[in-house]
């Protein structure tokens, strides 16, 4: 569970991003869990988009993304959420 202040600054990391999870037509399928779980691995932080075609909700889609990776969502604004899971890496020093 993120802090405020965590969150916070994940916030302020996650808006230097461009998106690199699309969620489409299909929804949340099993490719475009794999494809985050891959990116949260290498990267930590991602951002996410979620297409105009799809007719998920954006705080459901992103839910349903962050659950099946086993990450934490940071926050959706707009068509766009940004997910976080710590790996062994520990590329970005969180605030206690």
């Amino acid at each position: 569970m993120l802090t405020s202040k965590q969150r916070a600054y994940l916030k302020k990391e996650g808006a230097k991003l461009v998106p690199v999870v699309q969620i489409g037509k299909a929804g949340v399928t099993p490719e475009v869990v794999e494809s985050a779980a891959e990116a949260l691995a290498a990267r930590e932080l991602i951002k996410g988009a979620v297409l105009d075609n799809c007719f998920d909700d954006v705080g459901e889609a992103a839910n349903t993304v962050a659950e099946r990776t086993r990450s934490e969502l940071v926050h959706t604004i707009g068509r766009k959420f940004v997910l976080y899971k710590q790996s062994d890496k520990k590329l970005f020093v969180l605030p206690k």
